[in-house]
């Protein structure tokens, strides 16, 4: 009775978080688009949290000013306003742009500037930054260091990405092959994520994010039937297992990168930067996964066992939960 209450208190812990954190975290988005000299396109993506877009705004330099009424529609769980600036006094360059209410939420807003000269400007503001000065020129660190953060965060933040990398920590006990593994997953979704971002290959979100989850599922099931004696193809062949799904995670890795979109003069760089980010995180959880298995297993107590046995069980239920949920978000 014990184990079945500590499990279910398992199952409903990671089911509402996944829950919770797929309405909370997911990035808004300000694109600027300079057509002429003094006139801007504006789109405003929001994500939507109990059926209503979060309380945050972007507040533009006093010299630009809204020209008629934003245009605002419903897309996959995000709310779109597009509108159209202008300014006859003064360029966008060396104004601030600011977030406002961002600093009561946790979110990250992602800004993409294009302008009519060809330059390119992107930022990521947080609550603890939620204002932007736009540059006169993009040097090509600022381009290095912005999608190496944007990586950063997107892998740090995509729960079903390191739920995955948990799972291949659980079912591979030697480090010497879980560092091959690693390698063998990092090897390709950095494949699949340059030949999505490329256009060479495309493959729908929603589909996308439904095998992603199936990926975390199987793992689960495997982790069940290695501890019950049996000899798992996960076990046999993991490089075989970690590169197959680390195809379809490059893909999701791609469909993120796509919402922020790649500076056309330095496309090459972005892309490199945006995977070393994602590798840069993936390695930080991986070192902290490892530290709190060791302090756990020198704790005297008993309880922790029983949690560990249980693991799987609520990995497995979680990545259900997503299944279905994205699988209904298509069908």
């Amino acid at each position: 009775m014990r184990s079945i209450k500590l499990a279910l208190l398992l199952i409903g812990v990671l089911c509402s978080a996944a829950t919770t954190f797929a309405d909370e975290f997911r990035p808004a988005l300000l694109e600027i688009t300079e057509s002429e000299p003094g006139r801007y396109a504006v789109l405003w993506k929001v994500p939507l949290q109990n059926d209503r877009a979060l309380d945050i705004s972007p507040i533009f330099p006093e010299h630009i000013q809204q020209m008629g009424p934003a245009s605002a529609r419903v897309v996959q769980g995000s709310r779109i306003e597009q509108s159209t600036w202008t300014s006859e006094t003064g360029s966008l360059v060396g104004g601030t742009i600011e977030i406002a209410g961002l600093s009561a939420l946790p979110i990250d807003v992602i800004v993409q500037i294009d302008m009519a000269d060809g330059e390119e400007h992107s930022a990521i503001l947080r609550p603890a930054t939620p204002s932007y000065v736009v540059p006169e020129r993009t040097t090509k660190w600022t381009v290095a260091t912005s999608y190496w953060k944007i990586g950063t965060i997107h892998i740090l933040e995509g729960y079903d990405h390191l739920l995955f990398v948990l799972a291949l920590l659980l079912i591979i006990p030697n480090l010497w092959m879980l560092f091959k593994t690693i390698t063998a997953f990092t090897l390709a979704h950095s494949i699949s994520l340059a030949l999505a971002t490329l256009g060479v290959v495309n493959m729908p979100g929603a589909p996308t994010e439904a095998v992603i989850s199936l990926s975390i599922l199987f793992l689960a099931v495997e982790i069940v039937h290695s501890r019950q004696g049996h000899v798992t193809f996960t076990e046999q062949y993991p490089w075989v297992v970690a590169l197959a799904f680390g195809l379809v995670h490059g893909l999701g890795f791609a469909g993120a990168l796509a919402e922020v979109g790649l500076p056309e003069r330095e496309i090459p760089l972005a892309l490199l930067m945006f995977n070393v980010g994602v590798e840069t995180g993936q390695i930080l959880f991986v070192c902290a996964v490892l530290v709190v298995i060791a302090i756990v297993k020198r704790i005297p107590v008993t309880w922790h066992s029983e949690g560990w046995r249980l693991m799987p069980y609520a990995i497995g239920c979680t990545a259900a939960f997503w299944t279905v949920q994205r699988v209904a978000s298509f069908i």
